[in-house]
């Protein structure tokens, strides 16, 4: 069912290399059908999404009634609602401490400099809706972009068998997000970074979706502003003798019922851990209400991997880079230092991943397929943009602009050199 790679020997990089670039491989059916779909919606607006919400959510309301949304808030159960409030409070707190600091430098020829950070006017952010509700999406998603000052704040979120998901709903009302479509996809997508008659597009779009909407927002990127492009679940866990098995087992199977595409790897140096893990999994699964999902998932991206020393561990961490790792293991502060590619890091036994997707405080949108190697996870400064300010003396350009004409003159760009040569009156 899930694979064992033994890294006793040289080439057990190049295995490993290959089992994750299988799963990273791109998708060519869902590019098609993403450009496709954004092409006609760009042609033909509203009709185009009402088309396909029809076809693939079988849902011919765009925008989500207000009299359905209160509604639907006041079924929710109060169990429901103190849980979101709960998390609400405490994603409100950790990312209030991430601040931004504008820049001032004068230097000695009185040249002023500024770096300063603006909100971003309006963003869309996508919930996914279609399988499962995520009122905790809404949350990671919306609470920066306040904190931000965003000034406009879209949800875009399908409906679940006809209906859009209370928590869901109580969530957005909950961050204050007044404006709703109840449209998902990548018709969601195009809609919202073109705009219709009905739907105003954005300046940035973040969120998580499935292999349509990761499709779209990589198809539509530079017409609008995007988080990153994310993609399936993932987990590595580093494990050893002091671990606790089924603990261990229960991370693994709590990102593999996402999707069957998720990523779950466990690296230890005991065999026997590992093999107890793997009958674990296999006793646990019987009674996990998404096992299909899980175990199809486990069977195509499910690595147990038998390393032989600290240093393997570490290599093999930042070659995955994963978007979750947990170091449930004694000493963790062995390793710690030198992982430097992991989207999140959970340290201990009892920091089990799951509680991050939900009210730890910090953020669950991450990157994946490696891309931890080069970005981090959604925060308070992915809804800002940084505008740069000169303002340059008479004395400032006096000295700065012979070096400029010269670097000019050598790129060969003598616009640019007669620019300062007219302000050196030497035209």
């Amino acid at each position: 069912m899930i694979k064992i790679l033994y890294c006793n020997n040289k080439n057990y990089v190049s295995k490993l290399s290959k089992l994750l670039i299988k799963r990273k491989s791109d998708d060519k059916i869902s590019k098609n059908v993403a450009v496709k779909i954004i092409s006609d919606v760009k042609k033909n607006g509203d009709k185009a999404v009402v088309k396909y919400e029809k076809r693939y959510n079988k849902n011919s309301e765009i925008i989500a009634n207000k009299k359905k949304i209160s509604k639907s808030i006041r079924s929710l159960d109060s169990k429901i609602k103190r849980a979101i409030d709960f998390a609400y409070n405490r994603i409100y707190k950790f990312h209030s401490k991430q601040k931004v600091q504008n820049i001032f430098h004068k230097d000695n020829l009185h040249n002023k400099l500024y770096y300063k950070y603006r909100p971003i006017d309006s963003v869309g952010i996508y919930v996914p809706g279609g399988n499962a509700s995520f009122p905790s999406t809404v949350l990671m998603n919306a609470i920066p972009a306040k904190i931000a000052r965003v000034k406009r704040i879209v949800m875009l979120n399908p409906k679940l068998n006809g209906e859009q998901s209370p928590g869901v709903l109580y969530a957005a009302k909950k961050v204050g997000i007044k404006e709703i479509y109840s449209i998902g996809g990548a018709q969601a997508i195009a809609a919202i970074t073109y705009g219709t008659k009905k739907i105003k597009k954005v300046n940035k779009i973040v969120g998580p979706g499935n292999i349509f909407v990761s499709a779209a927002k990589k198809e539509v990127f530079g017409d609008v502003g995007i988080d990153m492009v994310a993609g399936p679940s993932e987990i590595t866990v580093v494990a050893d003798k002091f671990s606790n098995v089924n603990w261990v087992a229960a991370d693994l199977l709590a990102q593999a019922e996402h999707d069957i595409n998720s990523q779950c790897i466990l690296i230890s140096k005991d065999i026997n851990f590992i093999n107890k893990v793997k009958n674990s999994i296999i006793h646990q699964l019987k009674d996990l209400p998404r096992k299909f999902i899980a175990k199809k998932s486990l069977e195509l991206n499910g690595i147990l991997i038998k390393a032989y020393s600290n240093k393997q561990i570490i290599d093999i961490i930042n070659m995955i880079a994963p978007e979750h790792l947990e170091l449930n293991i004694k000493n963790y502060n062995i390793i710690l230092n030198k992982i430097n590619n992991a989207g999140s890091i959970c340290l201990g036994n009892y920091s089990a991943m799951a509680v991050t997707d939900y009210n730890a405080g910090t953020n669950h949108i991450l990157p994946t397929n490696s891309s931890a190697k080069f970005s981090s996870g959604l925060s308070v400064y992915d809804f800002y943009k940084r505008i740069s300010y000169i303002n340059l003396s008479k004395k400032g350009i006096e000295t700065l602009g012979p070096s400029v004409i010269t670097l000019a003159k050598f790129e060969g760009l003598e616009g640019h050199a007669k620019s300062i040569k007219f302000r050196l009156g030497r035209s």
